[in-house]
């Protein structure tokens, strides 16, 4: 590693694998102290059924100590089980786990020691930590393994585009949940490019606006055994007003701005490939940010102030480097923040991405990485000095 990089350390240590999973949550407590970890035995297949994760906290300014909290079977490589801290809360942790025939998530209080279940699964949380939106990991275990759950079948296997399933809201204090949007009602949205009506269809990568009054997900599909197709919509929290933000078939990793613009990389006519700012609710074409510098489609989030993008990059195709950046809005300037070789057998659904994730204070960032040689794990990097 060059010398000009920040300072880095592994805050997880063999022999188990350890990693967080996405670059969407949070993993960094108010305090900027404890860090949410995931532990398992092995690497390089698919979870099984019953395949059990452990749950652990990271003691950031004891050692970098971990406590196993839970253990938990509904999980995937690349988003884990949705470990995350509850917003608006000090105290509150939230998992997905699995009960019998079906998910649900927990909630654990580090001050009391208390765990409470709740009835369904989540994927994204609202601002305020009240609400969350789910939607049903068994079919994207089967439309997409390493994104869904394993061990229990999707019950619409054989239906292409089923009415009883898709977003459903999750009341965080009550357990109560509705289906808001169903997969039926999405299929029907008229496609510019094709019919899609024969295709089967999933939901997938939901996440609240900054604010919690809308959300994004992700609607895809494919025709038998060919490649995905996607587009990407956005809905008030309660279902009603749908939008579709980019139909242009490629939409990958996203985030918001603020409550009203996303950032996300994409095909679109103008530009073709790139990072894109999309304005919500409205027809304007998306405009490009760092096209000369944010090259390749990454992991994307916005450090506190909107001032700086975190991002980072796939395994090169020569050297299997993916690489850590910040780019600087409003100069346009990259800062590479390290580069982190990705051993051979990390590929496909087990793949190891770095996945950023930044600190509540903005200072640190946290990865996961393969790169050292004793598994994946996860580390700390001060960017401080550079913002």
């Amino acid at each position: 590693m060059s010398n000009t990089f920040p300072p880095i350390r592994p805050i997880t240590t063999s022999p188990l694998h350890h990693w967080f999973g996405y670059y969407d949550k949070c993993q960094i407590d108010p305090t900027n102290r404890y860090a949410l970890s995931m532990g398992v035995g092995f690497e390089h297949r698919s979870p099984r059924g019953k395949d059990a994760i452990k749950l652990g906290l990271i003691d950031m300014e004891g050692n970098d100590t971990w406590t196993e909290f839970a253990t938990t079977q509904a999980w995937c490589w690349q988003q884990g089980c949705m470990l995350q801290w509850v917003p608006n809360s000090n105290t509150d942790i939230i998992w997905n786990d699995r009960e019998d025939d079906h998910f649900i998530s927990k909630i654990y209080n580090t001050k009391t020691g208390q765990t409470r279940t709740l009835p369904k699964a989540v994927y994204t949380l609202s601002p305020n930590g009240k609400t969350a939106i789910g939607t049903d990991f068994r079919r994207i275990n089967h439309m997409r393994p390493g994104y869904g759950y394993a061990g229990i079948t999707d019950p619409n296997h054989n239906i292409s585009a089923p009415e009883d399933a898709g977003i459903y809201t999750l009341n965080l204090e009550t357990g109560e949940s509705e289906l808001i949007v169903t997969i039926a009602e999405v299929a029907k949205i008229s496609y510019p490019h094709g019919d899609i009506s024969e295709a089967r269809h999933y939901f997938n990568h939901l996440l609240f606006n900054t604010d919690g009054s809308r959300f994004i997900f992700l609607h895809r599909w494919r025709f038998g055994e060919g490649t995905f197709h996607t587009r990407m919509l956005t809905a008030n929290a309660n279902g009603s007003n749908l939008h579709v933000v980019d139909d242009y078939g490629k939409m990958s990793h996203f985030i918001w701005r603020d409550p009203h613009t996303i950032l996300g990389w994409a095909y679109h006519p103008s530009q073709n490939n790139k990072f894109y700012l999309y304005e919500d609710q409205t027809q304007n074409t998306p405009q490009p940010i760092g096209p000369d510098t944010m090259t390749v489609n990454g992991h994307c989030t916005y450090l506190p102030g909107n001032k700086w993008i975190l991002n980072d990059t796939y395994p090169s195709k020569d050297s299997r480097n993916q690489i850590l950046y910040l780019y600087h809005v409003d100069s346009g300037k990259r800062i590479d923040l390290g580069i982190f070789p990705s051993p051979e057998p990390y590929t496909g659904e087990w793949r190891c991405d770095l996945h950023p994730r930044f600190s509540p204070n903005g200072q640190f960032i946290t990865i996961d990485s393969a790169h050292a040689g004793n598994g994946r794990q996860i580390y700390r990097i001060d960017i401080g000095d550079i913002i």
